[in-house]
Parts: C-alpha cells; structure tokens; sequence
C-alpha cells in the first residue's frame, strides 16, 4: 500500500501535537512516510517540532519528520498540505476579540468584526501556500481547516478556483459527537445527517442512525433543556468556561426553529446583545486559550523534548484533528465517505446565491466532493444566511481591491454590528493594529 507524505502547515500551533498523534493512531487506514512542520515562526515551531520529533521516534521511528521554514523544503515531495495557520497568532486574537467588545459588540474570533479583521489576515498567506504546493508538489491536495474558514473559503473560490482545496471545519463534528453522546451511541459516525448552512452558521435538518430511525425527536427534546451539553464530557478541547456557556445557549437558538437543530455559533448572530453582557471585556476566550492550552502544550513539548521521552505525555489527540484522517483517506483511497465539507453552491440549495461557498453533506472521492442536493430553503435561514454571505464576499473584495469602503460595508451588514458608525470606529481601531498584516486600504 502506498505510504503518504504530509505538510502541516502552521507546524508551532498548540493543535500540531494532537494532528500527529491522530496521524499515528490511524497508520493501519491511512499509510504515512514523512511528516513535516511547516511555519514562518522559527522559535514557535522548534518547541513543537523538538516534542513532536520525540513522539514520532517512540511510536513510529520510520516515519521520516522535519520541521522548516523553508517553503522549498516543506512543500517539495508531499501528497497533502494539513493547513491550520493563525496569523498573528493569539496576541491578534486577544485584539480581535476585545477592540469589538470596547465598542459593545461580540467579540469572538470567527463571528462579526473579529472574524472580519482574523479573514483579512489570513487571505494572503493561505493563497501563498496553495501557489508553493502548486509550484513544488503539483498533484498534492490542500486540506485546509485554518479559520475564519468561510471568508478563506470564499477567497480560494476567488483566487484558486481550479486548485485541489477542501475547506473543512471541526465544529459541526464536535457538535456530532455530542449529539452521539446525548443518544448513548459510541460515535458520530452513527449517525447519518442532513445540514446546510455557511460556516459556523448553519442547521441540521435530519439526524438518523444507520438503519434509518428518525433520532431528532429526542434529540431535540434534550437539547431543549439542555443545549448541546451531554451527561458527560466529550472533549476537553470545547470544555473551558466560555464553551459550556455556548453549548448551553443552544437550548435557546433552537426555539426560532424548532424544525432543525442549530449550529452553535448562532448565538452570536441571533443574540448578540446577551453575548456582549454575558462577556468580559478584559478576559476573552483568546485569554483562556494562553493561560490554559497554550501553556499546557508548549509545556509538556519541552519537557518531552528535555526528557527525551513521550513517555506518560498528557498530549492527546483532540476532536479538531479526528476527521482529518477520514479526509485524506477519502481522496487517497476513494472512499466516498459522507463528510460535511465547505463548496461552491453551484445549484445545491436551489434558492440561494450559486456562488455562495456553503457547508452541506458531500461524497468526498478521489476527484473530490460531490455535494448531496439540498433544495429549497426556509424564508428566515435564507435572508440570515443572504447577508452573512454578503458580508464574507465584500471581506474578500475588500482584500482583493484593498477598499476601505467594502469593509466598512461588510463590517456594517454583520448582523452582530448595530450601525455604520459602530462600524467605522472598529474599522478604524482595527486597521490600526493590523497594520503588519492587512493590505493598504485606500
């Protein structure tokens, strides 16, 4: 069987750790002969390539691993570019979370101006590294799961549209793997679903199990008074103070429809005045994440890597990387496994802008998905879904066209944002700070 090589590109990310020991768990299913890192922050990566060089050598010494910074070196010779890059790292996700909050609007960083100013940051290196896979490993696919994944899915559609890109998501698997849990099944994989949506913004519209039994009934019923907690903990990755509280608020989103089963990422579209309230302006989510997770795997890599032992490792595997395997091995092997992936509507939701990147059910195939039909959609999910789309593509021309004015327009049709002067101050506080990253805006 043939053995694959792997780039994952945002190698010093603390989600790096957990990618290669899913990688190393699923060798059986999906073969692998070289692993490497690959960033633009050389000090950030060595301490996640020195644990993860250890990791490999005590579970698998034969898988080749090196981690660069040179583009030649990481893109030459590989089958799959696994992107999951944060430009700016946290300390820009602290910024893009509280500049909103000063102004009284959500903060959060894929949702509303956060996701604006994280969307504009990542355009430009993710084209860069589809064009470096093109130039150095032309067959390679790039699987890309790097957030804001909507704007950057709308970007590769403008930008590469006839590259090898998937654009995927985490989220809904997560919420899956709780809905398996609220049922008392082992795995998601059960469960057979109907979704439709854009990214971080959609609705499950039929949930079964493999022999076709209706399992929404129930699942509504719990999550009702519930949301999306389960009796016990799933995943510690979603399990921090300001995750609990967005599972919960799912109990709420489900009352405007009760027909479907939200995603949970609504909240912050559909009650954008609870969230602010419910916020703290001087502890965000992008706080948790350094104080916990962020130290935590940093930590435990170099003492793997002093110790020179993975031995008793408190690294895990996380939810984010469980689907990445079945991703690749789609393509690799054919499979045509049912997967919620990222695409160009093309005609699936019949009512719906054809150009629009939407998230629903597809065959994923060595020649890529081929999307289930979705048909028409409900009046409310089409006008909310009309302006959030319109808001990822004017972010997108903002960037292409450096136009001050169409980000100032996407930012003032976000429906987290109340008017275009709260607008334009967070705009203007934005560009401030993003000066390194963004285009010039004239």
């Amino acid at each position: 069987m043939k053995k694959f090589s792997i780039v994952i590109a945002g190698g010093g990310s603390t989600f790096t750790p957990g990618i290669i020991l899913m990688l190393l768990e699923n060798l059986e299913r999906f073969p692998i002969r070289k692993i490497k890192l690959y960033d633009n922050d050389e000090n950030r990566q060595m301490i996640i390539g020195e644990g993860c060089k250890i990791l490999i050598k005590d579970k698998n010494p034969e898988i080749e691993f090196e981690y660069t910074t040179n583009p030649e070196v990481a893109f030459s010779d590989v089958d799959f570019v696994m992107a999951h890059i944060r430009v700016g790292k946290y300390p820009m996700r602290e910024l893009d979370e509280k500049i909103p909050l000063k102004h009284g609007v959500v903060g959060q960083e894929t949702c509303g101006p956060g996701g604006i100013a994280y969307g504009m940051r990542s355009i430009g290196p993710i084209i860069e590294m589809i064009d470096y896979m093109e130039k150095y490993s032309p067959k390679a696919w790039f699987l890309n799961y790097s957030n804001p994944a909507a704007i950057v899915a709308e970007a590769t559609r403008r930008l590469k549209p006839n590259s090898n890109v998937l654009n995927i998501c985490d989220m809904p698997i997560g919420t899956e793997t709780r809905m398996a849990k609220i049922l008392g099944l082992s795995s998601r994989k059960e469960l057979v679903v109907r979704y439709y949506g854009l990214n971080h913004f959609g609705w499950w519209t039929d949930v079964r199990n493999k022999d076709g039994e209706d399992l929404m009934p129930k699942l509504k019923e719990y999550i009702s008074q519930f949301g999306y907690l389960p009796p016990e903990v799933v995943d510690k990755q979603h399990m921090d103070p300001s995750w609990i509280e967005t599972h919960k608020k799912a109990r709420d989103i489900v009352k405007l429809d009760p027909n479907t089963l939200p995603n949970t990422y609504l909240k912050y579209y559909l009650f954008p005045d609870y969230v602010v309230e419910h916020s703290n302006k001087n502890y965000t989510r992008a706080n948790e994440v350094i104080d916990g997770r962020e130290k935590h795997v940093f930590g435990e890599c170099k003492r793997i890597a002093m110790e020179k032992t993975s031995k008793n490792t408190t690294l895990h595997v996380d939810v984010h990387a469980s689907y990445i395997v079945d991703l690749a091995r789609a393509i690799a092997f054919n499979t045509k496994e049912r997967m919620l992936l990222i695409v160009e509507n093309n005609g699936i939701i019949n009512n719906f802008d054809s150009t629009a990147m939407v998230e629903v059910p597809c065959l994923l195939g060595s020649n890529g998905p081929e999307p289930l039909k979705i048909g028409n959609i409900p009046q409310f999910q089409k006008g909310l879904m009309e302006q959030q789309v319109s808001v990822e593509k004017l972010t997108v021309e903002a960037w292409i066209e450096k136009s001050y004015l169409k980000l100032w327009q996407a930012l003032t049709l976000s429906k987290t944002v109340p008017s275009a002067t709260v607008a334009k101050k967070i705009l203007d506080d934005l560009i401030e700070v993003n000066k390194e990253f963004w285009p010039n805006l004239k």
